[in-house]
């Protein structure tokens, strides 16, 4: 219950709740990195994670209800090129309805990068060894704050 809420009076269905933490996962490989996205996006409220459909030229791909995902372990940093071809796949495959997409980089992303993915709202994290993804523009930390 939030502070000062009395108890025996139950919060909306729409309030929003508290998370818990997020639990990290130690990413030694790919496949390690492809599981921390897809329980963060888990964490986020996209229960319904699988791996999408549409292979990247790089990455891999998760989708859920609502949202798309790319995880790029490469050891290059990710580029504007890379950002648009998420936002591009994820508005052919909305249909009838919106698709949000978010980028997840073991090594980070170039300038161009950046100011691409904050001119079409694509929320951007990185990820380290230590499984914790952190958001790196202003979309993702929306995103890490409000959830699905």
């Amino acid at each position: 219950m939030p502070p000062g809420h009395p108890s025996h009076i139950p919060l909306p269905r729409t309030a929003p709740r508290p998370r818990p933490a997020f639990r990290p996962v130690t990413i030694r490989d790919a496949r390690d990195a492809v599981t921390v996205a897809a329980l963060y996006l888990r964490w986020l409220g996209y229960l319904d994670t699988r791996s999408a459909a549409r292979r990247p030229p790089s990455g891999s791909r998760i989708a859920a209800r609502g949202m798309l995902a790319q995880v790029e372990p490469a050891l290059r940093p990710t580029t504007s090129r890379d950002v648009e071809c998420l936002w591009l796949t994820a508005l052919t495959e909305a249909g009838d309805t919106p698709v949000a997409c978010a980028f997840f980089s073991l090594s980070g992303y170039t300038s161009g990068a950046r100011t691409r993915a904050d001119s079409l709202g694509v929320p951007l994290f990185t990820m380290d060894a230590t499984g914790t993804p952190q958001p790196v523009n202003g979309a993702a930390y929306e995103l890490a704050a409000t959830g699905a």
